[in-house]
């Protein structure tokens, strides 16, 4: 809340007594959409993301509707991909073209760019 003092006079040349007003504002709503939840049983065909980077591997699943995503470091070091986009998926389950429903496990097996 926003509260504003001031003098006025009006025409008489007397000083008045100091005018209040006050403002109050609304918040705005939040920016960020709301995802919308899968139908249960709804299904759709897995993306191929072999040979992608990971970040992007991961966008194209969830754009397709899969948002159930585990990661493994396909080397076997049991190493964490906390930056996705040095990665690259070098396998993935269910296979490419598979037709499951939206909310199954998609495991993407991934390594270091390079290796």
């Amino acid at each position: 809340m926003l509260l504003l003092v001031a003098g006025a006079a009006c025409g008489t040349g007397e000083p008045t007594g100091p005018a209040t007003v006050t403002v109050t504002s609304t918040p705005l709503p939040p920016t960020t959409p709301t995802p919308t939840p899968t139908p249960t049983g709804a299904t759709g065909v897995v993306p191929d993301v072999v040979g992608v980077n990971h970040q992007l591997a991961q966008d194209t699943l969830q754009a397709a509707g899969y948002f159930y995503l585990t990661e493994e470091d396909a080397t076997g070091k049991g190493r964490l991909l906390i930056n996705d986009r040095n990665w690259v998926v070098v396998s993935q389950a269910p296979a490419a073209g598979a037709k499951v429903p939206l909310d199954t496990k998609i495991v993407l097996r991934s390594k270091k760019i390079g290796e």
